[in-house]
């Protein structure tokens, strides 16, 4: 199964642990790496998601979500696809979706996956028939729930 992380969800692990529903976000981001580590899911990276996260101005996360992207992505959707995630971003953002993040879901889409996992709530709002947009919590939720 292909899943997308977006930047908020690799970031999820450094933000402020006092609040509960952050902390289980966390784990769970977590517990989806690790999956993701032993090939239980396949990453895909994008092209917007390099973007954004190079705009880190924390070197130490910067580098450790790079990292890990690098060393565990599957698929990669390049520059050179624009003109199709154009198309896809256009219909997504007519729902009030902000460009950025409609490019994000238009990679995802774009790259064959099943899951978008976000901790944007606002971005969480839209569907899609194309893709399954969810929570770190709902994720694992949902694709562990059956073990």
């Amino acid at each position: 199964m292909r899943i997308y992380l977006d930047n908020c969800s690799y970031n999820r692990p450094y933000d402020d642990q006092s609040n509960m529903q952050v902390q289980l976000e966390a784990q769970s981001k977590l517990f989806i790496q690790n999956s993701i580590k032993d090939g239980k899911y396949d990453l895909v990276s994008s092209y917007t998601l390099q973007y954004e996260i190079s705009k880190n101005p924390f070197d130490m996360r910067r580098n450790a979500i790079e990292e890990f992207i690098e060393q565990n992505a599957k698929y990669y959707v390049d520059y050179n696809r624009e003109p199709e995630l154009t198309a896809i971003a256009s219909e997504i953002m007519e729902t009030g979706v902000k460009e950025k993040d409609a490019y994000h879901v238009a990679s995802a889409i774009f790259g064959g996956c099943e899951y978008f996992i976000s901790t944007d709530k606002r971005l969480l709002k839209y569907t899609s028939e194309k893709i399954k947009l969810v929570t770190p919590v709902e994720f694992v939720s949902e694709t562990e729930g059956d073990e």
